[in-house]
């Protein structure tokens, strides 16, 4: 296929906007793109290579399906007065347009699946947008075309075309089958960007969850939660992508074996991202279990220094308690030993005795180990 007849295919389906006949209403955005070379001679190449597909005029609806080429229409947030149209002119099954539509009222309810039908195969598979929230991407792949369908915007289409516009100088020749592996494949690699972050994330929790104290064990805390969370939503994203892509080969492509192959390589990718986060998730709950188990020990550690202090103090409070008793009864408006004797013999004498009694109690304390 060559440029030429690529950019002349990508006008094609551009048109679906505002189509004459029975042709599809505005699809909004249609970015999309029928996409082989007709039969016969080759189209001449437009006169710059730099040029955009959607530069070509994009004929009608009804010419672009009744051209023996491989055509590619995608549909952003279809209405549901759309979606009956499509349905008429593509025959598409109503059970396909309720789990459109259902995936758009409850995304979790959902599943990625390939359905079989009389005239084509449908297929839903998860991705998600730059906030990191999932939607469902839709594939409805004819034998001679291919119709996509999702509700917020998504750079998928696009960067498929991009990746079509270099292959289209070598005759790459191409079939909806691999227009849809090339889009799976596409939402594949958006993970990858995804998972280094959290691959970085995660190593450099294990590093510091040790190593940081006071106000930053709370950041801590907080950062693992938060990659936790993120893990767990690859994982819900990414665990069920695997079986729907092995139903793919084994349903739809088991003929076709250079899709199958490249289908193959989408599996063993997804597998071993899977594998990347399963192992992230087992890090981040030892980075967990080590992070409480260092705040038990700074807490064991917090209570034997207070015990320590309440221990001195309690010593402290021995010693004194009979000193008070002491000064106190010589200190009370009574009669007492040595009132009326005037020399100070009586005063050297009981603070020698406390004196005594003091020292005593301190050796006697620490021979005990108390202090």
């Amino acid at each position: 296929m060559t440029a030429g007849a690529a950019a002349a295919a990508a006008a094609a389906a551009a048109n679906a906007r505002s189509p004459p006949e029975t042709s599809v209403p505005m699809l909004t955005p249609p970015t999309a793109v029928p996409l082989a070379a007709p039969e016969g001679p080759a189209m001449p190449k437009p006169p710059s290579a730099a040029a955009s597909l959607a530069d070509t005029p994009p004929p009608p609806l009804h010419e672009m399906l009744a051209r023996p080429v491989t055509w590619w229409i995608d549909v952003e947030a279809p209405t549901p007065e759309e979606m009956k149209l499509l349905s008429r002119v593509f025959h598409i099954h109503p059970l396909t347009v309720e789990d459109i539509f259902q995936g758009v009222e409850a995304p979790q309810e959902t599943r990625e699946k390939v359905e079989l039908f009389a005239n084509y195969y449908f297929a839903v598979i998860k991705t998600f947008d730059h906030e990191l929230v999932p939607f469902n991407f839709y594939l409805i792949v004819f034998p001679e075309g291919i119709l996509t369908l999702h509700f917020p915007p998504a750079a998928h289409p696009s960067n498929v075309i991009k990746r079509i516009s270099q292959l289209a100088d070598y005759g790459f020749s191409l079939t909806p089958a691999w227009i849809s592996y090339a889009i799976i494949d596409d939402i594949t690699d958006s993970y990858g960007p995804v998972l280094r972050l959290i691959e970085t994330e995660v190593d450099t929790i294990d590093d510091l969850v040790l190593v940081l104290r006071g106000r930053e064990q709370t950041d801590m805390l907080q950062r693992i939660g938060r990659a936790r969370k993120q893990v767990m939503l690859m994982l819900r994203l990414l665990s069920t992508k695997a079986d729907a892509v092995k139903a793919l080969m084994k349903r739809v492509v088991a003929g076709d074996d250079t899709t199958a192959l490249y289908m193959g390589d989408i599996q063993d990718h997804v597998l071993t991202m899977l594998q990347n986060l399963t192992y992230y998730d087992k890090t981040l709950a030892r980075a967990h279990s080590n992070y409480l188990a260092q705040i038990s020990i700074e807490i064991t550690q917090s209570n034997e220094r207070m015990n320590n202090v309440v221990a001195k103090l309690t010593i402290v409070a021995s010693v004194m308690v009979p000193l008070n008793l002491i000064t106190g009864l010589w200190g009370m408006n009574v009669k007492v030993p040595g009132q009326d004797i005037e020399s100070e013999s009586w005063f050297y004498l009981i603070v020698s005795g406390m004196a005594v009694f003091v020292t005593t109690l301190l050796v006697w304390i620490r021979r005990g180990g108390l202090l």
